[in-house]
């Protein structure tokens, strides 16, 4: 069962017009049981490239109408919220079956997280660093207080991305230990508890199976791809998120 936050998350993003037609295409899927909706996780990446000229379609309507002045802008928008759009609203599908606790939360505002100036600022002497958070699962306690927590950083394609986000788990677990480097930079970090660091991908330009990259995924607790092809121990299918939340969090 969705809480009232929840339910309205799901009804902003259904109402969002560059989502109707994949979502659309994910409810056909279900209602003729061409995949599971646990499975849906592992095929994002065919959701946003199937439905792409239907996206740039109502695109252009758009503009025909007046309500888009610039489509390549537009385009780029779609393309940096779709992604995250998708998956939580696939997430909140599988918390309401039942496949997710109903203690654990998805949000993209980590204002929304208890405690979260503590948990998302590392201090570097008079500076402060943030990390590369896109979405944030959490669970709480009874009493609502934060009891653990994943930090999710979402990218459709690897190169710098990638590494912006491992050099902040890096720099999280110096800042979290005693050592000669967090006191060189006069490094200050005290949440309230230690968060989980994962990578999320739809693998849009193959880059996955590259030394380098696969090199990038070993600093996570955990790296997923939303694409229906055939992974290794360095990345899950995204689908692997619900045991991973269930059992971690």
């Amino acid at each position: 069962m969705l809480d009232k936050t929840e339910i309205k998350t799901m009804q902003n993003i259904e109402s969002k017009y560059y989502m109707q037609p994949m979502l659309a295409k994910i409810r056909t899927d279900i209602v003729n049981e061409t995949c599971q909706l646990q499975d849906i996780f592992n095929r994002l990446y065919d959701y946003l490239m199937g439905c792409r000229d239907e996206v740039e379609s109502l695109i252009q309507k758009k503009i025909e109408r007046g309500e888009i002045r610039d489509a390549s802008q537009a385009r780029k928008s779609v393309a940096g919220s779709a992604f995250s759009n998708l998956l939580i609203w696939v997430f909140l599908k599988n918390k309401e079956e039942g496949h997710i606790r109903e203690d654990i939360f998805i949000t993209a505002k980590i204002s929304f997280v208890p405690q979260w100036r503590d948990l998302f600022f590392i201090k570097v002497g008079d500076d402060t660093q943030k990390p590369d958070v896109d979405l944030v699962i959490y669970s709480l306690n009874s009493d609502n207080s934060l009891k653990s927590c994943l930090i999710l950083s979402l990218k459709t394609s690897l190169r710098e991305r990638a590494g912006q986000t491992y050099k902040w788990k890096l720099l999280m677990e110096i800042a979290n230990t005693e050592s000669s480097i967090k006191d060189k930079y006069d490094i200050v970090y005290n949440p309230p508890i230690l968060p989980l660091v994962c990578f999320a991908t739809v693998n849009f330009y193959n880059e996955i199976n590259t030394p380098q990259h696969r090199g990038m995924f070993k600093f996570f607790d955990c790296a997923f791809i939303g694409k229906n092809i055939a992974t290794a121990d360095f990345i899950k299918p995204l689908s692997y998120l619900i045991k991973y939340v269930n059992e971690n969090l």
